[in-house]
């Protein structure tokens, strides 16, 4: 049977361990009180599990306070030694989420990651520490903002998570103990219910995620964006990839995000730029190696590259 991991990320004293603490101590959070739960702790902050204040006594908690010890062959032995139902882990802010993915044994799966954030220190993070941030935001489901006050611009913290992610939801927690849902309004600068969605030439990243995130939005719908177009003799006979080099967070991690066109390569003889007009079909494809967006070509014409050839998400 699978396991399902509760995944709080997040960097240090931005509230992981409370909140941890809290869920713990609600009795609906356990099934009749059998529910076994291993609860792994990746960082030790000032703030300390109270095991008296559990609701059930089948909680286990196992500290991992170095990344060598976060492999498959540990995390299976620990669920094994407590049998346990559920895990849930507090990592390390310093650590990357992408590495934890790496490490789970297969029949573990994410059912929710939540990443917390201090209102007052998260902006200062996000300056000098973007690449982590990005980590732990990229797959978030719902990010939590605590000790939020009367000073804190909610604006500023929305852009930090829409900067990266579209689909998670977003918390604020007042210092009050009030909570509010985000209700900021964050449209595509497309209109994806258009019979052409036409990309502007800043707008690939965007466009490029939200396909990603929401491809049966795009299925069936004819697109046109300026792209830098390739053949390859690994690719079918007919087809070429087109797309830019995005940004995410700073240049080390600028990679080439392409799309598979599958027919037209007739007209790319070498690397360049056009604008292409192309229908979008989400199929099983063995470029991409599983389902995903296939475009059918309908025109082209060459252009020149932009301003700034590599796109990002502002």
């Amino acid at each position: 049977m699978d396991t399902p991991v509760y995944l709080f990320t997040g960097f240090l004293e931005s509230g992981k361990t409370k909140f941890i603490q809290e869920t713990l101590s609600d009795p609906n959070f356990f099934e009749n009180g059998k529910t076994k739960i291993l609860v792994l702790m990746c960082e030790e902050g000032e703030e300390e599990l109270d095991p008296t204040e559990f609701a059930s006594d089948n909680v286990y908690v196992e500290v991992l306070d170095d990344p060598k010890y976060v492999n498959s062959d540990k995390l299976t032995a620990l669920q094994r030694k407590h049998k346990a139902d559920i895990v849930m882990i507090e990592y390390n802010g310093m650590w990357l989420v992408q590495d934890l993915f790496a490490a789970m044994p297969d029949d573990w799966y994410v059912y929710q990651e939540v990443m917390m954030c201090d209102s007052t220190t998260i902006e200062v993070y996000n300056a000098n520490m973007r690449n982590l941030v990005v980590d732990k935001l990229t797959s978030a489901d719902l990010v939590v903002f605590n000790r939020c006050d009367t000073d804190t611009v909610i604006d500023d913290l929305h852009k930090i998570v829409r900067g990266v992610s579209r689909r998670a939801d977003i918390i604020y927690q007042r210092v009050d103990g009030s909570a509010a849902y985000d209700d900021i309004e964050d449209p595509l600068p497309f209109d994806v219910e258009a019979d052409e969605i036409v990309i502007g030439d800043s707008d690939y990243a965007l466009f490029y995620r939200d396909l990603g995130d929401n491809m049966d939005n795009y299925d069936g719908k004819t697109v046109t964006f300026l792209g830098q177009a390739n053949r390859d003799e690994r690719l079918p006979k007919h087809g070429f990839i087109i797309g830019r080099p995005i940004m995410t967070c700073c240049v080390e991690d600028i990679a080439f995000s392409g799309l598979f066109c599958e027919d037209g390569a007739e007209m790319i003889s070498a690397p360049s730029w056009i604008r292409l007009t192309a229908k979008i079909s989400v199929k099983s494809c063995s470029v991409y190696g599983r389902k995903g967006p296939v475009l059918k070509f309908l025109s082209a014409t060459p252009d020149s590259a932009p301003e700034d050839p590599v796109a990002t998400f502002y």
